[in-house]
């Protein structure tokens, strides 16, 4: 049997957009608009995304990047607080390799000028098959993403 190790790591990203919370909020709650940013940068055409929007909904995002190996995200939806707040657990597989398990908060903070967003990211990377490092990265793009879509629909 092959040596089994987890690192946990939490990691906080903050993004501000010049759109109202409800408009950022909506991103994240309508497939239709979720399936437009939420992709890989480097693979924008995810062969699977399901999306169930409610607490105890579930989200399913399949792709398969430049690596050749399909990749899935795996979410079950824990709270919503309209406009305010998504919480969610999420795993991430490569093939049939889960390797992390995390909990992710987000938070639509009004400010002036549009909205302030507040992610945190609580992992469990699993046998080195990802790090904290790796998904903040990753996770940054996809709010860069979705940064670009609301400048797209302003």
């Amino acid at each position: 049997m092959s040596q089994r190790s987890v690192v946990h790591s939490t990691f906080v990203i903050e993004r501000s957009y010049p759109a109202a919370p409800a408009k950022v909020f909506s991103a994240f709650s309508n497939p239709d608009a979720k399936r437009r940013w939420f992709v890989d940068p480097h693979d924008p055409m995810p062969s699977r995304h399901e999306m169930d929007f409610r607490v105890g909904g579930k989200e399913v995002n399949a792709g398969c990047p430049s690596d050749g190996q399909m990749h899935f995200f795996n979410a079950v939806y824990q709270d919503i607080v309209q406009d305010q707040r998504i919480v969610y657990s999420y795993e991430l597989l490569f093939g049939e390799t889960r390797v992390s398990v995390s909990l992710a908060t987000i938070e639509f903070v009004a400010e002036s000028g549009g909205t302030r967003l507040v992610m945190t990211e609580q992992g469990a990377f699993l046998d080195g098959h990802d790090t904290s490092a790796t998904r903040e990265h990753g996770t940054g793009e996809l709010l860069d993403g979705l940064g670009a879509f609301l400048h797209a629909q302003a």
